[in-house]
């Protein structure tokens, strides 16, 4: 089962953009040396904790300062950025790095509304044409599958071999990619009522393409793993305290990890948050070994893309080691 990493290079309290995307680097290092498959970062805006917005520049970054891994984007919004400059910065990484970089795609704005409008200006449709801007952008990386000749012309971009992928939390990008016989990434580290559900129906209507004979779907999760179930548990309270600022609408950058979250959370942000983190698996290697086996029968994925909000950068190394070992 290949093991991949999702990251947002996250800002820490006390911490600085700069150290979170030298850790992100530090990271990646690491987990090329552990064997990890690929090496994805996230477009996220507005967010006191993420340091990956400028999620092209991060690829850059990392896959200058690692030699084999692949790289990618876990995703782009496509929706915040005119598909031609999309297919410009990607056609240049993988002139830079070649048979290296992913594109991973998502329809979602990855910030408040908002924000989005200030990313999209005019352009802003909110997601609505993504299957459209899609086959834009697939058409400036592959002229052959535009209907007509392209006055507009993608270089770098034109020609890139750089696989594209579809990412969702919900049903409707599991369906678009199985139409179009992409590959597919489900955002299960938030969205974990609809992993299974969406995982079947990316593979009960998956069409063959010239990209993919048959579906192939990865899922992320949230993997906190330490030498102990209980320090794991400690360590988890990080990203229990993160997701808790969300609910309140007080974002702020990944928080230190407490010893006690009853003295933290309500009964109904409690509830709230294990709606959405339920898949987390949380322990010691064993514990780990067991739930992740688990997961991965339950959905059926062809890799598993793990994400770690953990505060301190040695446990974060230390819980991908133990992962990367299992």
């Amino acid at each position: 089962m290949p093991l991949s990493v999702l990251d947002v290079s996250p800002i820490v309290q006390g911490g600085t953009v700069a150290e979170s995307l030298q850790n992100t680097l530090d990271l990646a290092q690491h987990a090329e040396r552990w064997q990890y498959n690929r090496y994805w970062l996230a477009e996220h805006h507005n967010s006191p904790s993420i340091a990956s917005s400028a999620t092209s520049v991060v690829i850059g970054h990392v896959a200058g300062g690692t030699k084999s891994i692949r790289v990618g984007a876990g995703g782009i919004m496509l929706p915040n950025h005119a598909p031609l400059v999309i297919a410009e910065q990607f056609g240049t990484l993988d002139a830079l790095y070649p048979g290296r970089i992913d594109l991973g795609l998502g329809r979602a704005p990855g910030t408040d509304q908002l924000t989005a409008a200030a990313l999209r200006g005019v352009r802003g449709t909110n997601g609505g044409n993504f299957p459209e801007q899609l086959e834009q952008l697939r058409a400036f990386m592959d002229p052959s599958r535009a209907e007509v000749a392209m006055a507009v012309r993608a270089i770098p971009g034109e020609g890139a071999q750089v696989p594209i992928w579809l990412l969702g939390s919900s049903d409707f990008s599991a369906m678009l990619a199985a139409e179009l016989g992409l590959p597919f990434a489900f955002a299960g580290h938030f969205s974990p009522t609809y992993t299974v559900p969406a995982m079947n129906l990316y593979r009960n209507n998956f069409k063959p393409s010239d990209i993919l004979g048959e579906p192939y779907g990865m899922v992320a999760v949230n993997v906190i793993a330490a030498d102990t179930d209980e320090e794991a548990t400690y360590l988890a309270t990080s990203m229990q305290q993160l997701f808790l600022s969300f609910i309140r609408n007080k974002p702020g950058p990944l928080p230190a990890p407490v010893r006690n979250m009853d003295e933290l959370w309500t009964t109904q942000e409690k509830y709230a948050l294990q709606q959405q983190l339920g898949s987390s698996i949380v322990g010691g290697p064993e514990t780990v070994k067991e739930k992740l086996g688990a997961y991965i029968e339950a959905t059926g994925a062809n890799e598993i893309m793990v994400a770690a909000h953990i505060y301190d950068h040695a446990a974060r190394l230390r819980s991908y080691e133990i992962i990367a070992g299992l």
